[in-house]
């Protein structure tokens, strides 16, 4: 199942069955998600994704037993009346009662329903509970033998109709080592050892943007070489990084005043990775200053 055409994906299903990790990878995809809405409030939310598709072009919103029986009777009457191919999506998420038992006693956290028994019983009467909602699934998921990581690729692949690979965005930064490094770099490399164009007559109050500058470094076989290894080094070993789950991957890049090395390096690679299929940002952060 994709949702493409549908602007609502409802997320529903036993607690304990991964939920929230759902919501998470599609809020990673740029949705606008919501968690525990009471079932009685979906017509609202619909009306108001209708009233302004712009500001919400992608909901995600969890629904689940939280909601009480009423609210999932009513949420049951209203997916029965939905044009659901158009409008909304409806994944249910399941795994198998030992499996939900283990999750709950490992993080210690209380069901739901544990007030009508043991946690066993409360895990059964859930599953009953949520049956209605269940018969009316575009897709259900069974997380029985599934990690988080793999989850959140089934989300992103059979959910928002993406491959893993590519759901996440590369910010590739560049910064002046005098003014301190980036905090938030995942990986950083260090241009200081490249021919500096500030010393260049007529360079020195240009960028690496400026074509003059990018003709004096591409002239540089050192330059060059450098590039090229930083290029090879991320393609292949992005997909790697990414499975990592990282909803952005930072790559800083560095030179002594952040103006012509750095610059010029990370406008050069996002260009090739932008080839390559990758969501490249760019940022530079002393020129932005």
């Amino acid at each position: 199942m994709t949702t493409n055409g549908a602007p609502l994906v409802i997320i529903s299903g036993l607690s304990g069955s991964g939920k929230s990790v759902a919501l998470n990878a599609l809020e990673d995809l740029s949705y606008y998600c919501v968690d525990n809405l009471p079932g009685g409030l979906l017509a609202d939310l619909l009306d108001e994704i209708a009233a302004q598709p712009e500001r919400y072009p992608r909901v995600a919103v969890g629904i689940d037993a939280r909601t009480g029986p009423d609210g999932l009777e009513r949420l049951a009457i209203l997916l029965d009346t939905l044009p659901r191919s158009q409008t909304a999506r409806l994944l249910f998420m399941e795994a198998a009662t030992p499996v939900l038992i283990r999750r709950f006693s490992e993080t210690r956290r209380r069901h739901p329903l544990a007030a009508t028994g043991g946690l066993e019983m409360a895990v059964k009467s859930e599953r009953s509970l949520m049956a209605p909602v269940r018969e009316r699934a575009d897709w259900i998921i069974d997380t029985s033998e599934t990690n988080i990581h793999q989850l959140r690729r089934q989300i992103w692949r059979n959910v928002a109709g993406v491959s893993g690979e590519r759901v996440q965005g590369v910010v590739l930064e560049s910064f002046a080592f005098k003014r301190g490094v980036p905090r938030d770099a995942d990986l950083m490399f260090d241009a200081r050892c490249l021919p500096n164009p500030y010393w260049e007559p007529g360079l020195k109050a240009r960028t690496g943007l400026d074509p003059e500058v990018v003709a004096y470094l591409e002239g540089s076989e050192r330059v060059r070489l450098f590039r090229d290894d930083l290029l090879g080094l991320l393609g292949r070993w992005l997909p790697a990084l990414m499975e990592d789950q990282r909803a952005l991957l930072t790559v800083a890049i560095g030179c002594t005043g952040g103006q012509h090395r750095s610059v010029y390096l990370v406008d050069s690679l996002a260009k090739a990775l932008e080839k390559e299929g990758w969501s490249v940002t760019v940022t530079h952060r002393e020129l932005e200053k």
